[in-house]
């Protein structure tokens, strides 16, 4: 039974990983030409080197799969259905973003709805916390991240009119 269990929670732990890394891939694909596109924006003095987003995220995206498991683990998926619904849907959330800044080129949609990607993060970290405290602090990086993100977002694309 033990084996059972064990084996079960790290098809679980596997599962949430491969979630949050398929929205890294969606997201990855509209960012293809992200590295030309990023260098011919007028970026403020505080906006990072673009080799630097790669290894953050996949930093994130680990913790993102972490905290959802640890969820799961704790609750399973009906008792901690709106909690996991609100982490699928600020994933699903993430990855558009990346299309509308690095594909479609649509700075101010961009904008909006990185607003609303954070507003979904602070719903997730706090449906989190409630379940699994450890949970949403893991979820905190993330959050300190997409608030940056979003600043450089403003500021990117309002140094950006023409091409954003």
């Amino acid at each position: 039974m033990a084996h059972t269990s064990t084996q079960r929670q790290i098809a679980g732990l596997a599962g949430w990983l491969v979630v949050s890394f398929v929205a890294a891939a969606i997201g990855a694909t509209a960012s293809i030409e992200a590295k030309a596109f990023y260098a011919e924006l007028v970026r403020p003095g505080w906006a990072p080197p673009s080799w630097l987003f790669g290894p953050v995220w996949s930093v994130l995206y680990f913790l993102m799969g972490l905290s959802a498991w640890l969820v799961w683990r704790k609750s399973g998926f009906k008792p901690a259905r709106t909690a996991l619904v609100l982490f699928l849907l600020q994933l699903a959330a993430n990855a558009l973003w990346s299309w509308l800044f690095f594909a479609w080129h649509q700075g101010a949609v961009a904008f909006g709805e990185i607003l609303v990607l954070w507003l979904l993060i602070v719903a997730t970290v706090a449906s989190f916390w409630r379940l699994n405290a450890l949970a949403g602090a893991l979820m905190l990086p993330y959050l300190a991240w997409v608030t940056f993100a979003t600043a450089l977002t403003l500021a990117v694309w309002r140094l950006n009119p023409g091409l954003l």
